[in-house]
């Protein structure tokens, strides 16, 4: 079962981690999320897992996936929450760059062209992995139907999801947290 309260004090205790950083999406921060703290760790992944099936309810989709490695082990235990639950449900890794042998493609797993899928990622700023992996997946003849994320930093993301009308949905955002959003260098891009 999906507990919220116990997620919170897992990312403040694991994964919430004070200093300069700079991120990702290349905009500095006093503050990191080291989401693989929680998602390579046995309750964090459960739990994860069961938020964004819970969140996922209302769409109908037959994938999750999202770019390799961040949301591989999120889509291991989705799948596995899934099967607990008689859900069928298949997962897809985005590749950075395409395979240098064999098929050379940037997705893997048994999804295949028409397919309706959700784009997940751990962190999400200003969604850039993501759109990525959106990207990628609509390439492959994929339909996003929607992106979730664990947390929001309140960095553009949802605006950057928006602006390309992909619903998005985090399980918690940085406020959730106890820590305020980094105004964007860049007008939340």
């Amino acid at each position: 079962m999906y507990d919220r309260a116990r997620l919170i004090e897992l990312f403040r205790e694991r994964a919430l981690k004070f200093g300069d950083f700079t991120l990702a999406s290349g905009q500095k921060s006093t503050y990191y999320l080291d989401g693989k703290q929680i998602t390579l760790h046995s309750l964090g992944l459960r739990l994860v897992s069961e938020g964004l099936l819970g969140l996922l309810d209302r769409y109908e989709f037959s994938a999750v996936g999202g770019m390799s490695i961040g949301a591989d082990p999120i889509i291991g235990g989705m799948l596995t929450v899934a099967a607990e639950k008689n859900r069928k449900l298949d997962g897809f890794l985005v590749r950075k760059e395409s395979k240098g042998h064999g098929t050379q493609k940037y997705i893997e797993g048994p999804v295949k062209p028409g397919d309706k899928v959700v784009v997940i990622d751990d962190v999400v700023t200003t969604g850039g992995s993501s759109l990525l992996a959106v990207d990628r997946a609509q390439d492959f003849g994929c339909e996003v139907v929607c992106v979730v994320g664990i947390v929001d930093r309140l960095q553009g993301g949802a605006e950057n999801f928006a602006a390309r009308n992909l619903p998005f949905h985090p399980l918690l955002t940085v406020r959730d947290l106890g820590v305020e959003p980094i105004p964007t260098e860049s007008g939340g891009s």
